[in-house]
């Protein structure tokens, strides 16, 4: 029986079992076996022939945004009209057959849309290009996923399904479990608030499905069995998606709404050029950037190229960022703006930039 006849078999069985207490040993051992059968499937064939067309495209800007939607949505429109990138639009399906890069600027930064060629059901096993698709989407900072408003819900269900399955996590945090494998000493378990759905003996039952025997295990939280499988499978990326529902001008304004009020959801027409404007504003939120401008002794800051960074850098990384030796010769630095008590103050290394802070380095 091959992996795909296994996967199906298991979801089969987990889909058939009536979830209760009774059954939740059961329920566990087959999602670990389930977890380790996926991660066969997208481990690539050591005994595949010549090497095809290269997919992934090099990293640059200071964020990078997969665009990944079934088909037709308006993709490649919506590429065009965010970046001066043309991506060949037409009405029938699959017109990108592979990863477009365009760059969107905003707020004095460079952000790396990729355009990739349309998902199909069962992208997961490999179906049209889906593997090499969501490969590259898992390497994205942020995920937009473009759906079809006049579809309903089908897209996203399907969707969010065929990431899951690869191990891509959307808008969830990374499970607060402590896991380490030992060579002895058998199976140390602990946790710091009460579990109502991971047992001892699941935990142990879990491991053993992994080939794991001696293992220091703490849940700092009431996570899932799910959950746990992704401690212990360890190669789950945890990414924020937003939901971005085209061709809004061909449904009722009362679907509209509906839709709008739905987390991580932002409603645009890339027909009619609707919404763009809010859809960076949301983009730039889940990206978690900031802009540092700089400012030399006794001039005016330069606001014509701020410094972009992650939301929560330090003094230190703007150091690094401007130089690689600039943080060995720090002395002190001045700081104007929302991150101080009083402009400018005077802070050292660790100091926490905000937004549009403005930012005088003096060396020693």
């Amino acid at each position: 029986m091959g992996i795909l006849e296994k996967i199906a078999e298991i979801e089969r069985e987990i889909s058939r079992t009536q979830k209760n207490k009774a059954t939740e040993y059961h329920l566990g051992l087959l999602k670990a076996k389930l977890a380790k059968y996926r991660a066969q499937l997208l481990e690539p064939s050591k005994s595949s022939g010549a090497k095809g067309e290269g997919f992934d495209v090099m990293k640059s800007g200071d964020a990078r945004v997969a665009l990944i939607g079934f088909p037709s949505v308006g993709k490649s429109t919506f590429l065009s009209l965010m970046t001066s990138t043309e991506s060949e639009a037409a009405s029938y399906e699959f017109t990108t057959l592979t990863c477009i890069p365009g760059v969107i600027t905003y707020k004095g930064a460079n952000i790396q849309l990729l355009d990739l060629p349309g998902i199909i059901e069962g992208a997961a096993q490999g179906k049209g290009r889906g593997r090499q698709v969501i490969a590259v989407a898992r390497t994205a900072d942020v995920v937009i996923m473009m759906l079809d408003a006049t579809k309903g819900d089908v897209q996203r269900e399907l969707l969010e399904k065929e990431l899951e399955s690869v191990g891509i996590r959307l808008n969830r945090p990374k499970p607060n479990i402590y896991f380490k494998p030992k060579k002895g000493g058998g199976l140390s378990y602990n946790s710091t608030v009460p579990l109502t759905q991971c047992s001892e003996k699941l935990v142990q039952l879990i491991l053993h499905e992994y080939k794991i025997f001696n293992a220091e295990v703490l849940f700092r939280e009431d996570s899932t069995p799910d959950e746990f499988i992704d401690v212990i499978v360890g190669n789950r990326v945890y990414m924020p998606c937003l939901y971005v529902y085209n061709k809004v001008d061909q449904i009722s304004i009362e679907e509209v709404d509906r839709l709008a009020h739905r987390p991580n959801s932002v409603v645009i027409s890339c027909g009619m050029k609707l919404n763009l404007d809010y859809l960076l504003e949301q983009l730039w939120e889940d990206l978690a950037l900031i802009c540092i401008y700089t400012k030399k002794r006794g001039e005016r800051p330069d606001f014509g190229d701020p410094i972009i960074m992650r939301r929560g850098a330090s003094v230190e990384h703007v150091c690094h960022r401007i130089h690689r030796t600039l943080a060995s010769q720090f002395k002190y630095a001045l700081v104007w703006g929302t991150s101080t008590k009083y402009s400018p103050q005077r802070v050292g290394l660790t100091h926490i930039m905000e937004h549009e802070d403005v930012i005088q380095i003096v060396k020693k």
